[in-house]
């Protein structure tokens, strides 16, 4: 038997993953004829089928399994080999992936992010807005240029539970209040308890099969008998609802400085203080530009959470 070719492998891999042949090649970036002659070389020179091919998909075959499992690991070995060598980098160059929420995004980074751009030309940082924590260790393929690449290098995210395989540190806390629309009709316009607010004012919430989010979880606790008059995804959503004066709802206290025409009109809600964590890679942490990184926006976004409360 000749020698196996790992590049063969990869494809057999992205078959077993995605089922089937139009899906791997999507994952790889190429045609799925050029998948079907690699899966056929491979089935040659093993002397093995290792799909059935069935009209819902390529199931694996027993030594297609075995291939599979196999493949895997080889994977994983190839990407750890990958970030130790990335982890040695010492210069302050090159592209820095990083993953967060879409409110993080708009209240706490644009600031911090700008200095560190002035401050390391040579770093080019991607922002990639993501409601979930990525697996850093993992790979995905990039369909339209047709190569793999880490999901990111460096996380943030509001969070109280964090994957034990991740290293970094928290930044402080974020807290939630109720807030109302200032001068609105109808509207709470001084700090009330949160019994009373449950009680008589019109909310808006989240979406009723959210269940991801702390706040999601409070929501469908708290909210099960108010009066929801709109529900939304998101807190910007949220905000946006409150500035028409409709109802009272939740949002994060660093976002109120953007909002000078809303009021809080609760005290800090306990349930809702999360931490902001900054998290990378064990095998990352020594790269300078991911070091520089952390340290500079860590720093600059815990110093924005120690801020005085604005409400």
């Amino acid at each position: 038997m000749s020698e196996l070719d790992w590049s063969d492998l990869r494809y057999a891999l992205a078959v077993g993953n995605t089922g089937g042949l139009a899906a791997a090649a999507r994952q790889l970036g190429v045609n799925h004829t050029t998948v079907l002659r690699r899966l056929d070389a491979l089935e040659a020179r093993l002397g093995a089928r290792l799909f059935e091919r069935a009209r819902h998909g390529y199931q694996p075959t027993e030594a297609g399994a075995l291939v599979l499992d196999q493949a895997r690991r080889m994977a994983d070995q190839a990407e750890e080999i990958e970030r130790r060598v990335a982890g040695r980098d010492r210069e302050l160059t090159g592209l820095l992936r990083v993953t967060t929420a879409f409110v993080v995004m708009e209240h706490l980074l644009p600031q911090p992010l700008a200095d560190f751009a002035r401050a390391f030309p040579g770093i080019e940082v991607e922002v990639v807005e993501n409601a979930f924590l990525v697996d850093l260790s993992r790979r995905h393929a990039d369909e339209s240029a047709g190569w793999s690449r880490r999901e990111a290098d460096v996380a943030l995210r509001l969070s109280r539970q964090v994957a034990d395989h991740l290293v970094g540190r928290p930044l402080g806390d974020t807290h939630c209040r109720v807030y109302a629309r200032r001068g609105a009709p109808g509207l709470p316009q001084t700090v009330l308890p949160m019994a009373t607010l449950l009680r008589d004012a019109p909310w808006v919430a989240f979406e009723r099969d959210s269940q991801a989010r702390v706040y999601d979880q409070w929501m469908r606790k708290h909210l099960t008998t108010a009066n929801v008059r709109l529900r939304v995804d998101i807190f910007n959503a949220v905000a946006a609802v409150l500035r028409t004066g409709l109802a009272v709802g939740i949002l994060p206290t660093f976002m109120a400085g953007r909002h000078p025409e809303l009021v809080a009109v609760s005290e800090p809600i306990p349930e809702l203080s999360v931490p902001v964590w900054m998290l990378t890679h064990p095998d990352l942490r020594q790269t300078a530009r991911v070091r520089a990184f952390m340290q500079h926006v860590g720093d600059a976004v815990a110093a924005r959470l120690a801020e005085p409360d604005p409400g």
